[in-house]
């Protein structure tokens, strides 16, 4: 007989139960959040879900985050329309527009040149966020990186070159041919009644420089946001976001640091974490009668793997995880498609065979010869320790003899994993990323997806097709 009084079979049978009982749900999504953990590919979501465990005191390993919790999973290819491997521009207009594009562009097709500003309109391809708006619903985009990043930026606009992100930035060639910076975009976002909440990182690119910001045309976009919005808000700390009335407030820009914001870990009170700013943001768009748009970007997933450390890519994986819990306490998701996806996946690593519960930022420890922990670390073929995490390339890699690891080195917060192949900046991985979906019409969600297609199934539950 099976062995049914077993805690894993009565899981599995309650799993199975669960999965029988689902039953799509075909109804108009009122509201659609899109979360992107930027770079969050399988991997970094493993190693986030064994972290989160462990600091609850478990194994780890039996974990699940709040989206692996959603009833619809799809593995989606990442590639850009010129590159094997992508870069978060080119994957996040894919979802934003419903056509792939290249490495480099927000939301152009990939006709354009990149770089080149030629015809500002020739190539512009329409956004998920500008449909909803002329359709009524109110927008929201918020961010842990600056707001005129990448990836946030693909809600609100159009750019042959995602490095455009102020005036200072833009090429002889796009200034003189009428190419619009990022953050100027921002402010003059005009479909519905624009962009409703704005929150992130990315104060300098709207500020002139004698206000301490970047700027060189002279333009206070802070201040034009005031002008251009009769009601609008603006906040520059947790405190002063904490103390916004979402009842009367229909326009807020929140800007909480200069360039992006702090890492999780490394994160004051003067700056709120990313699930504050959700909540606050759903606070505030739900008062549309239509409904909303809102797009959460854990951004700074994708920075802290670029700089080959671990721990702070975890730790806020773990805060992007505790934001989508803080959006499914505040929705009714008979009425609100929720998508949590990544725009690419790192190259990073979980090996070397350690024993069930082992500290998922420790060295690896293994098992004996009857499958018992040892408690002793792995050894390589020089006769050193090493940890379970690591990256194919990046800063981390070493000139030489490898250290004699210990375990209070390996798990500091700054700690670099070891790479294979030196470069200054880890690089993205060309690997599908998975995507999560609950709600209405979630259920479009599955199997291997071409990445547009998320925008397709997000216009099919807002019937915007």
């Amino acid at each position: 007989m099976p062995p049914r009084d077993d805690p894993m079979w009565r899981a599995a049978e309650a799993a199975l139960t669960a999965r029988m009982a689902l039953r799509p749900n075909e109804g108009r999504a009122k509201n659609v959040i899109l979360f992107i953990g930027d770079g969050m590919g399988v991997s970094t979501i493993t190693a986030i879900r064994i972290f989160d465990g462990q600091s609850r005191g478990n194994p780890g390993e039996e974990n699940a985050l709040s989206f692996e919790r959603f009833p619809y999973t799809a593995l989606v290819k990442t590639y850009n329309v010129n590159a094997q491997v992508p870069d978060s521009a080119g994957t996040a207009s894919a979802i934003m527009t419903g056509l792939k594009t290249n490495r480099g562009v927000i939301d152009m097709a990939a006709s354009r040149e990149v770089a080149t500003c030629g015809d500002p309109a020739d190539g512009v391809l329409p956004s998920l966020a500008e449909r909803a708006a002329a359709g009524g619903r109110a927008i929201g985009v918020v961010t842990t990186a600056r707001l005129t990043h990448a990836t946030p930026a693909t809600v609100y606009a159009h750019s042959p070159s995602r490095e455009w992100e102020a005036d200072v930035d833009l090429s002889a060639e796009a200034r003189e041919n009428g190419c619009t910076d990022i953050a100027a975009q921002l402010i003059a976002f005009s479909h519905g009644e624009g962009v409703n909440v704005a929150m992130g990182g990315g104060r300098a690119n709207f500020l002139p420089r004698e206000k301490g910001g970047r700027r060189g045309d002279g333009r206070d976009l802070v201040a034009a946001w005031r002008a251009h919005h009769a009601d609008a808000q603006t906040v520059t700390t947790a405190g002063e976001l904490a103390a916004i009335d979402p009842a009367s407030t229909h326009h807020l820009l929140g800007l909480f640091a200069d360039s992006h914001m702090a890492y999780e870990a490394k994160r004051g009170d003067d700056q709120p974490s990313l699930a504050e700013m959700t909540r606050r943001a759903i606070d505030i768009l739900a008062q549309d009668d239509d409904g909303f748009f809102l797009m959460v970007e854990g951004g700074r997933i994708d920075h802290a793997h670029h700089a080959g450390r671990a721990a702070l890519a975890l730790r806020d994986g773990q805060a992007f995880a505790d934001a989508v819990t803080a959006a499914l306490a505040r929705v009714n998701l008979d009425e609100t498609l929720i998508i949590v996806t990544a725009d690419h996946s790192h190259v990073f690593t979980i090996a070397g065979y350690p024993a069930r519960g082992n500290p998922i930022l420790g060295l690896a420890r293994g098992l004996d010869e009857h499958g018992h922990p040892t408690g002793k670390p792995l050894l390589g073929a020089d006769g050193k320790p090493y940890t379970t995490l690591g990256y194919w390339d990046g800063p981390g890699a070493l000139a030489g003899e490898r250290p004699d690891l210990d375990e209070k080195t390996v798990t500091a917060l700054d700690y670099r994993q070891q790479a294979a192949v030196p470069l200054h900046s880890e690089t993205h991985g060309g690997e599908d990323v998975a995507a999560f979906a609950v709600g209405p019409w979630a259920h479009l969600v599955g199997g291997v997806m071409e990445q547009n297609l998320l925008y397709h199934v997000m216009a099919r539950a807002m019937a915007l097709r």
